[in-house]
């Protein structure tokens, strides 16, 4: 197929429904730092280039230009609608009651698609912060998690899959607790739970929470996150593809770091979503799926360099009398009810 992978080399993973996804996907979020339409094109070159997962998201502001380009690359003959699986997911201001369809609606059209693949809550609360806001931006109707709010919002994705608008829901950004509180009352699990990973920060804990009970995780920020948002940074945060473990790995290997990132994951199990413009690396990003794995020994050795760093910390989402971030990812062992 010229440049590129052959899709049908990258490994899948098998959803509790039966369905498969691709083990790699691409992201899209790269609003800080790229146009809308940057990233677009950049969905349509993957595509060609032989990714199947796109992950999408509202509050990302590009799904539009991202329906654009995949009406072309469908034209264009690229590839079919069922050779595709799309994400997007309802933002924290769209989860009152009715709303959660309007958004559906919305990214459905935005995409130019009949059904999205797998739909996620993306945010456990209705939080809301304006995108591009600095890190000390509070709304004052911030509060903490409410199970009986999660999961109004919750029958609202369910009902999605009976109207056969999406065909798998997911949650993203839970903890433990909050998954205890909120499985027991779902008529549809969730087949996906899309969460924080990379080498400094694997949640072993949550990690094996997802997989006993047939969540398959997704992995965001799994290179670290080195454009991210400058609110997301802060002085102890560790760069993955700094770590000496990581650095070391990749000489072997004769690849750059952030390949090792990507082929930890997914050996490990949960399927990273890199994000890139460039086409060289959205390319290697996929490839080294299919090439060259990592001995057990280095996974290993990966599996212990963990620094427990969680560089997502969402401070944007507290509430008044919240003490710090942690409190958003119940480090305390409660949760409100």
């Amino acid at each position: 197929m010229g440049r590129g992978v052959n899709p049908e080399i990258i490994p899948k993973r098998r959803l509790y429904t039966g369905a498969e996804m691709p083990a790699v996907g691409l992201g899209t979020f790269g609003s800080d730092k790229y146009s809308a339409d940057q990233v677009a094109n950049a969905v349509y070159g993957a595509v060609q280039c032989g990714y199947r997962l796109i992950d999408c998201a509202a509050v990302y502001q590009n799904e539009a230009q991202i329906g654009e380009v995949l009406k072309n690359l469908f034209d264009d003959g690229v590839v079919r609608r069922e050779e595709l699986f799309i994400t997007s997911k309802v933002w924290n201001d769209m989860h009152g009651e009715g709303k959660v369809l309007e958004s559906c609606r919305q990214s459905l059209k935005d995409l130019g698609l009949s059904y999205i693949d797998l739909y996620f809550v993306h945010w456990p609360f209705p939080n809301y912060h304006a995108p591009g806001c600095d890190g000390d931006s509070r709304n004052p109707d911030s509060k903490p998690f409410s199970v009986e709010e999660f999961m109004t919002t919750w029958r609202q994705c369910e009902e999605l899959v009976r109207m056969g608008l999406v065909k798998h829901i997911g949650m993203s950004n839970m903890t433990i607790p909050k998954l205890e509180a909120v499985l027991p009352l779902c008529e549809i699990q969730p087949a996906a739970l899309e969460m924080e990973l990379h080498p400094s920060f694997q949640q072993p804990e949550l990690f094996d929470y997802a997989v006993k009970h047939e969540i398959q995780p997704i992995g965001y920020c799994p290179i670290g996150s080195p454009s991210r948002p400058e609110r997301d940074r802060t002085a102890e945060d560790v760069a993955d593809t700094q770590m000496p473990e990581i650095v070391e790995i990749a000489e072997a290997h004769h690849v750059h770091p952030a390949v090792i990132c990507l082929k930890w994951a997914v050996q490990r199990g949960q399927i990273p979503i890199p994000f890139s413009v460039k086409e060289p690396q959205y390319i290697s990003n996929l490839q080294c799926a299919a090439e060259d794995p990592l001995t057990d020994a280095e996974m290993e050795r990966i599996r212990l360099a963990d620094k427990n760093c969680r560089l997502i910390k969402g401070q944007v989402f507290l509430w008044k009398g919240a003490r710090s971030w942690e409190d958003l990812w119940d480090l305390d062992g409660t949760i409100t009810k």
